[in-house]
């Protein structure tokens, strides 16, 4: 009975400070995420059927920390091209028309766009090449953004996720209890 009771007690506070402890661990550091927003080629409707095409990208720290010199880094850098919100970005020139724009941080939840404009027969895929800071590389995802979920609903799922962890430890506890007597 008395070792029911101490699982019991237990398996929430060992819940909680892992949960702790992993939590401080991941959001310590910057997230940087990029991802395309979109890509189109336009008719200019002329007599030549010319097309222009053009494609943006999102570059956000998502993480709790300052990401410090962000490099994008371009397999071909279109002559047109526009960052917003304006920032302070320095371009670095290659070989065979490559670049890399540097940007000297992105604060936490911060993010920039970056829309480019350039002639086929260049496409979207054949811009950019990388993304990364000083501190980790951006995750490249192919999901289009959506508004995240309301407090009551996080709330709902970190209790239930809670719950089901100190089940876990709990019945852990008490197999690992048995299986040592």
């Amino acid at each position: 009975m008395e070792l029911d009771i101490i699982a019991k007690l237990a398996a929430p506070v060992i819940t909680a400070v892992v949960a702790f402890i992993i939590k401080k661990y991941f959001e310590a550091e910057p997230k940087l995420i990029s991802y395309l927003v979109h890509a189109s080629a336009i008719p200019l409707n002329d007599e030549n059927n010319t097309k222009v095409n053009t494609h943006s990208i999102v570059v956000r720290n998502s993480g709790k920390k300052t990401a410090n010199n962000i490099r994008i880094g371009h397999n071909h850098l279109p002559k047109s091209y526009q960052l917003y919100p304006q920032v302070t970005h320095e371009v670095t020139e290659g070989t065979n028309e490559s670049a890399e724009i540097l940007i000297p941080t992105l604060v936490p939840g911060e993010q920039i766009s970056i829309s480019y404009l350039y002639f086929p027969p260049v496409t979207w895929n054949q811009i950019n090449s990388y993304c990364k800071s000083d501190e980790v590389n951006a995750k490249y995802i192919n999901i289009i953004p959506s508004p995240a979920i309301g407090k009551f609903q996080s709330f709902v799922v970190g209790s239930l996720l809670f719950i089901g962890a100190s089940t876990v430890v709990y019945w852990s506890f008490i197999k690992i209890w048995a299986w040592v007597q």
